[in-house]
């Protein structure tokens, strides 16, 4: 009896040893695998080295802080991945390539580099040597960190050539400008005259019938029909007879009465004919005063015209005025007898050579453009009153000044940019002051470079887009940096503090309290 009961106390005891929790335990690792997992997917995106689907590459992590100044590897297909060692991008999976080598730089040592030196009392003065000015005072140093317009880089002389990298040199010669401008043939007003009659008549005869007739000096005109000439001619004959018949003593009133006719404009010819007939004329032969072409007519056979009235208008096309316009910047390089050049499109090849005689005292309100007058010869007369023309302004020169290939100077309508070639291969982005287009495709600079410099004009945006992503890395390392700094201040995308944040919420929220 004692043994079966102590026989059923041992089998109760290994009851309540073998009642251990086993599915809790479980359920409890599975959780923990779960959760494990999925931080692990997390932080794993996150890393540069580490793909989504748990491919580990052989990738650094990215520089930070004090390692800035260690080689830079980047992608070529992906340049945001910058890294501070070999390896494999993480995108494509290219081999990386150095960026920049560790180099220490004038800057970086502390000292300050000078660009060029000029005179304190006017910027556009500058020398590529200390000295005295222009007005006798020291010169003033211009160092190239207070006029560089990016973030100086060097590239090895391999890349230089695969980059197509040509240089020049900025050279001080005289500002020769050559003004191209259109312009448009018009008469010489000097050398224009009007016909008109002094008394009233009729036109009997035109010897003269049409627009566009070229006259000389002498040839007959028109016949007319006045009685203001009949009663003049009928007095000089009267004089004239008085004058043979009683000698020098009529001699007086005939020199009056034969100035009336001549203030007539009847001709010499016409006089002499007069006395020889001995009789009144009926019509009177008017003659032309001056040479040229008829550009307007107003008379015709058997019409009345009355005192004062025009009846032709005669120009001289033997030499011909050329209005050139120019705009307002471009007149300060225009001055009377400067040479001028023209060309016409259907002879082409034909050049004439004129000079500038006048600039007009205002500007034309429509076009806001200056007019120039240019004097060309036309004894051939191949230019015709009213064609168009392209003129060419030849500037004196009298002017020196810095100047640079205009392909040299990136333009991105805020302000100017060259790139400055030192030794050892770098290039320094520099902002400059352009004045006037020079001829030869140059350019004159005001301020931001010195005689003697190479400035690049091939390839200088390839260098503009490295500048430009060399210093958006530095403000990014920059800015890291700050940060580690700082720690007390936030970083406002932190991904993994939301991580930890959602943790202590699954811990506040215990699993473990509702199974027990």
């Amino acid at each position: 009896m004692k043994n079966n009961k102590e026989n059923k106390k041992n089998k109760e005891n290994k009851t309540e040893k073998s009642a251990f929790p086993i599915k809790p335990v479980v359920l409890t690792a599975v959780i923990v695998l779960i959760l494990a997992g999925a931080a692990g997917f997390i932080i794993g995106s996150r890393m540069p080295g580490i793909g989504i689907g748990g491919h580990v590459g052989n990738v650094p992590q990215v520089l930070e802080g004090e390692d800035a100044e260690a080689t830079l590897f980047t992608c070529g297909m992906h340049p945001w991945i910058i890294v501070e060692e070999p390896g494999d991008c993480p995108i494509c999976g290219m081999k990386l390539t150095p960026k920049r080598d560790k180099k220490e730089t004038d800057q970086e040592k502390g000292e300050r580099r000078i660009a060029y030196w000029r005179a304190p009392m006017n910027p556009e003065e500058i020398y590529d040597q200390p000295g005295k000015s222009a007005m006798g005072m020291d010169l003033v140093p211009v160092y190239e960190d207070e006029i560089i317009a990016g973030v100086e880089i060097k590239i090895d002389p391999v890349t230089r050539q695969n980059m197509g990298i040509r240089t020049a040199q900025v050279r001080t010669e005289p500002l020769l400008h050559t003004i191209r401008t259109y312009g448009h043939i018009t008469y010489d007003e000097t050398r224009t005259a009007r016909i008109s009659s002094k008394f009233n008549g009729w036109f009997e005869k035109l010897y003269v019938d049409f627009t566009g007739q070229k006259v000389k000096i002498g040839d007959p005109l028109f016949e007319i029909y006045s009685p203001q000439l009949l009663a003049a001619q009928e007095e000089y004959l009267v004089a004239f007879k008085n004058f043979r018949q009683r000698g020098r003593g009529e001699k007086q009133l005939l020199d009056s009465v034969r100035r009336r006719l001549i203030y007539f404009d009847v001709g010499e010819e016409e006089i002499e004919a007069i006395e020889k007939a001995g009789k009144v004329k009926k019509t009177v032969l008017m003659r032309s005063p001056y040479e040229g072409v008829i550009t307007h007519k107003n008379a015709d056979k058997g019409g009345f015209v009355k005192t004062g009235t025009d009846i032709y208008t005669i120009a001289d096309l033997s030499r011909v005025w050329v209005e050139a316009h120019i705009y307002e910047y471009e007149l300060g390089w225009v001055e009377l007898g400067q040479e001028a050049e023209m060309t016409l499109p259907f002879i082409s090849d034909k050049i004439f050579s004129g000079k500038v005689t006048y600039i007009y005292p205002w500007l034309e309100a429509r076009t806001r453009d200056v007019v120039l007058r240019l004097e060309f010869d036309n004894s051939d007369f191949l230019l015709k009153p009213d064609m168009y023309s392209d003129v060419r302004i030849k500037t004196s020169g009298k002017k020196k000044g810095m100047i640079i290939p205009s392909e040299a100077v990136i333009r991105s309508g805020e302000r100017n940019i060259v790139f400055a070639a030192h030794k050892k291969g770098m290039f320094t982005p520099r902002e400059v002051k352009l004045g006037m287009s020079v001829d030869n495709g140059n350019v004159h600079v005001l301020s931001g470079l010195a005689p003697g410099e190479m400035v690049v004009t091939s390839g200088q945006f390839m260098l503009d887009s490295e500048s430009k992503l060399k210093e958006a890395v530095q403000k990014m390392l920059e800015a890291k940096s700050k940060g580690k700094e700082d720690p007390e201040k936030p970083n406002e995308d932190d991904f993994f503090s939301d991580m930890e944040e959602t943790k202590e919420k699954e811990q506040e929220d215990d699993f473990f309290k509702d199974m027990e």
